[in-house]
């Protein structure tokens, strides 16, 4: 199954149905077909062939999945790229994948242009909602009723996206996904789920592999969506309600703004059974508050782009084990090894490598970083986890974010569990600093829920008590928000910098 048969099937199996809806306009999945059909014919015109890159960048809007499913029938590769980025990082991404189009929008043009210059070869810039000008062309106009006798010949192996990752540690990598990659996972997705027809709502960003997956199970279950071109918690409780809304993928940060939103009570949320959570390690205080207000579980799953995207997650009718990110889905496969690639015994820590028909053949042109993770047909994450003797996985942390304190291995996340569950502190991200005596020390940054009067020593005090004391934090920095990228993520990379200027021996 190649992503251009997803909708074709899907409009096979379940006729003409409202598939998409997007402000005041609703589109159909036949007329979703059309535009990218027509879409493709146009960008064919245009000279984009076989394995050719197209840029996508803009916030949530139809045009985007317009864009996503004529490219594919195109025979060309999407290169799905969040609009939040810096024009030197789409520049760099423009560069390396060789794009020989940008698709925007005129929120981002802008940006887009400034990240276009110095190219070898400028790309043909494709902008959906202003008119055609002569640096860009409009989207519609681009489109080409006119079949151009194109034959299929693309196939299941062939690289159908290139995701470029967040790039926190150097230069994005771009993060080839087959066509079997991509429909493997959403099929056995949906089946792990055992996902049900109805209308969820779009508010992770679609230039994300987990916003990316969760259209592609949508076609699969003759499901609709409400797409929204940002976050808004009022909007979202309000389409809950307008549409009876039963599950839907969101992030952390979406989760606490929705726990924290004081008018939650007037909307009617009653018809939402679970909410998926990824992309993020989800606070188990959180996981509670969300369940007490809302009435409804959170299945927290683990992914990551190379898996396209998702590895494990809950599911309805098995248990809930806060702080797990559930069990495999199938077709998937995972195994905690050690340093020599041994694996350890159930309970143990080590880092969690991944095999199955979703795993990425490798980095686009960056054949020594794909041979470093890809080894004997699996993929080595670079998480810390472990699993339970029922198959739960934990995931205990990033393994470049692991401190060593005198020897000692401090996994962040059981500090920032011991923060989060304090009843002043809204949220909390720790960090290791190098120090001269104990190799690394402990940093954690916390931002106080409003009108909290705690104190750097109070929270000192209060993990010395719950915690070894190698453990507790040597300082605490309040701060108003902690950085994220485009999914909620917080950005560690920056805390590390920070932290490093403010650190007092």
């Amino acid at each position: 199954m190649k992503l251009k048969d997803l909708l074709e099937t899907n409009i096979r199996e379940f006729g003409e149905y409202p598939l998409l809806h997007y402000k005041e306009k609703t589109y159909t999945n036949v007329e979703t077909k059309r535009h990218a059909d027509q879409l493709a014919n146009g960008l064919r015109k245009l000279g984009i062939e076989k394995g050719d890159r197209v840029m996508v960048c803009m916030p949530n809007c139809p045009e985007v999945l317009f864009a996503y499913q004529g490219i594919t029938r195109a025979g060309a590769i999407i290169v799905p790229v969040m609009f939040l980025l810096h024009p030197k990082e789409l520049h760099y991404i423009a560069l390396n994948s060789g794009a020989k189009a940008v698709i925007t929008s005129s929120y981002v043009i802008h940006n887009v242009e400034k990240a276009l210059e110095g190219l070898p070869v400028r790309p043909h810039v494709i902008v959906a909602d202003q008119p055609t000008g002569e640096e860009a062309t409009n989207l519609y106009d681009v489109m080409e009723p006119q079949d151009s006798g194109w034959v299929d010949n693309v196939k299941e192996e062939d690289t159908a996206v290139i995701l470029y990752t967040s790039g926190t540690t150097g230069n994005p990598k771009g993060v080839m996904l087959t066509h079997r990659n991509l429909y493997s996972n959403a099929d056995n997705s949906a089946k792990h789920n055992e996902a049900e027809r109805g209308t969820t709502i779009g508010v992770l960003p679609l230039a994300h592999v987990y916003g990316l997956t969760v259209t592609n199970v949508l076609f699969l279950t003759g499901s609709s969506i409400v797409v929204f071109s940002k976050f808004d918690v009022e909007e979202v409780l309000r389409t809950i309600e307008k549409y009876q809304v039963r599950s839907f993928s969101a992030v952390p940060a979406m989760i606490y703004a929705m726990v924290s939103y004081p008018n939650a009570d007037r909307y009617d949320t009653s018809s939402l059974e679970s909410i998926g959570s990824g992309s993020a390690p989800l606070p188990i205080a959180l996981l509670h508050a969300f369940e007490k207000k809302f009435g409804a579980q959170v299945h927290e799953g683990y992914g990551l782009s190379e898996a396209a995207p998702i590895v494990t997650a809950h599911r309805k009718g098995i248990e809930i084990k806060p702080g797990s990110v559930g069990v495999p889905i199938p077709g998937v496969e995972v195994k905690i090894v050690d340093e020599t690639g041994k694996e350890v015994p159930i309970g143990d820590v080590g880092e969690l490598i991944v095999r199955g028909d979703n795993i990425t053949p490798g980095y686009f042109q960056n054949e020594e970083e794909s041979k470093r993770v890809l080894k004997d047909g699996w993929l080595y994450t670079g998480d810390m986890a472990r699993v339970d003797d029922e198959g739960y996985l934990y995931i205990v942390d990033r393994k470049k974010d692991l401190i060593i304190r005198g020897g000692f291995n401090i996994y962040p996340r059981d500090v920032e569990e011991l923060l989060n569950a304090h009843e002043e502190v809204e949220e909390a991200a720790v960090v290791g600093v190098p120090d001269e005596r104990m190799g690394e020390e402990v940093v954690a940054f916390v931002v106080k829920k409003p009108q909290a009067a705690v104190t750097e020593e109070e929270l000192i005090r209060y993990c010395q008590e719950h915690l070894a004391k190698n453990k507790t934090p040597r300082k605490i920095v309040f701060v108003e928000t902690l950085p994220r990228n485009g999914v909620g993520k917080i950005l560690k990379t920056h805390l590390r910098k920070t932290a490093a200027d403010l650190y007092i021996k």
